[in-house]
């Protein structure tokens, strides 16, 4: 390699550093102002929700009585899964990319276990979907959920897979999309908590 080469790729290592130290790393921002909009929209239907409840009480045979005890395990699944994604982004700061792979199936799986857990509420619910407006609500609503959960659960494979050692992109030097996926999944799970107070206990 001659010293003109050298000097070359030298100056291009420099400038590339200098461009990355120049402009900042937005990717975190535009994230939370994704969770933000996806808020949001949480926010339109649970507005709606209430809305409708407070203006247009349901007549008595439009009124049923959900079961506590399934939803209740889901809102500990997703909580659980909080703390073993928490103890996932630890292991891999500390460089335990096999211990951070465990968490993450632990996570994928309370996930799944989750969606499996909100099917089994659908198939025993005592109304449908087009029952009348408080029945298509609720579906909407915990759908909606359910299909970030999906997209969350998806999510935590693909870091899962990225995180393995050796060979993956995600490192304790590149963690971002695992923090990433993180704040999503939490973002999550507290969107739950509110859904849980919301339709099961207001």
């Amino acid at each position: 390699m001659t010293t003109s080469t050298k000097k070359i790729e030298e100056s291009a290592s420099l400038q590339a550093v200098h461009e990355e130290e120049t402009h900042g790393d937005h990717r975190l921002f535009g994230l939370i102002a994704f969770l933000i909009a996806d808020g949001m929209t949480f926010a339109g239907f649970f507005a709606a929700y209430l809305t409708f409840k407070a203006v247009n009480p349901l007549a008595p045979e439009a009124i049923y009585e959900l079961e506590l005890p399934l939803p209740t395990i889901n809102t500990i699944l997703l909580l659980l899964s909080s703390a073993t994604f928490h103890r996932a982004g630890k292991a891999l700061k500390t460089n335990q990319a096999g211990l951070c792979q465990r968490w993450l199936l632990i996570t994928a799986s309370l996930g799944l276990a989750f969606l499996g857990s909100q099917m089994i509420e659908y198939f025993t619910l005592p109304f449908g979907l087009t029952d009348n407006l408080y029945a298509s609500t609720f579906y909407a609503l915990t759908g909606f959920h359910g299909l970030h959960v999906t997209l969350g659960t998806i999510m935590i494979l693909i870091v899962w897979w990225q995180s393995r050692s050796p060979g993956g992109r995600i490192t304790s030097k590149n963690d971002f999309p695992l923090e990433a996926a993180e704040l999503y999944w939490h973002f999550v799970d507290g969107i739950w908590v509110v859904l849980f107070i919301i339709l099961y206990l207001l």
